[in-house]
């Protein structure tokens, strides 16, 4: 059985998902845009009265993330922006490059490529 090569997470580029709409709101702040039209979430509107459309606003530092993720730049290069725009603030800079990279991706909204 060939060994599973290790990938370098700042070699990751990631790829926003092509399904997911999403709008700058507030100059900064990026809105991303569901819609929830599965029979499953039909049924649940009937009853609930819930919204058609969720709506997740991202803060600041998930938007200049988000706005940063275009399918060509890896991590690498997101983390070196992240840490010139907003210094200190963002430290322990790579787990929280990380942690929010894995929640983008177990949510569907973006996919990770590694570098050919």
């Amino acid at each position: 059985m060939a060994k599973k090569e290790k990938v370098n997470f700042l070699d990751i580029v990631p790829k926003k998902n092509e399904k997911i709409r999403w709008i700058s709101i507030d100059s900064n702040i990026v809105q991303i845009q569901i819609d929830r039209n599965s029979w499953l979430d039909k049924a649940v509107r009937l009853f609930f009265k819930t919204p058609a459309m969720m709506k997740i606003d991202l803060d600041q530092y998930g938007s200049f993330i988000w706005n940063a993720i275009d399918g060509k730049k890896d991590f690498g290069i997101i983390s070196e922006g992240f840490k010139a725009e907003f210094g200190d603030a963002v430290e322990p800079l790579y787990e929280r490059m990380g942690s929010y990279a894995n929640i983008l991706r177990n949510n569907n909204f973006i996919k990770f490529d590694t570098k050919a």
